[in-house]
């Protein structure tokens, strides 16, 4: 099989351009891509439990917990207890995190034009469908 033709291939080749243009996009801010995305959910919905910024960004509990932990030791976010629920933790952006967090939403937005420029607005309509589809639907391993 060549590689034109095998699209685990061509997604790991994508994955990882794309990982490193959105790297160096976000090291400006001396943040993770994984720290930006973060910020820009809480920023979009501030004040959420852990459980449903793990939901929304769709990472396990221990990494979200390692990306809290950093953030939180960098002065971006607070954890508060919820006072609805005794159990579960509110996450809380501080004045430096919703700062840090507009900016990172908006280097993520011009990045991900930046990334997509080379399509036009039909075929990046139809890479986010295919994407979705993928996501969703492919058998799982």
């Amino acid at each position: 099989m060549q590689e034109k033709d095998c699209i685990f291939f061509q997604f790991a080749k994508a994955y990882q351009l794309s990982s490193r243009f959105l790297t160096q996009k976000v090291s400006e801010l001396n943040l993770t891509s994984v720290q930006a995305m973060v910020l820009g959910f809480l920023t979009e919905e501030d004040q959420i439990t852990s459980s449903e910024l793990g939901r929304r960004t769709e990472l396990d509990s221990a990494t979200l917990t390692g990306i809290l932990d950093r953030l939180e030791a960098a002065g971006y976010l607070e954890r508060k207890s919820n006072p609805d629920d005794r159990r579960s933790i509110h996450i809380h952006l501080t004045a430096k995190g919703k700062a840090l967090g507009n900016e990172a939403t908006a280097l993520l937005l011009k990045a991900n034009s930046e990334f997509l420029q080379v399509l036009d607005d039909a075929q990046r309509k139809e890479l986010h469908e295919i994407i979705q589809t993928l996501r969703h639907n492919a058998p799982r391993g």
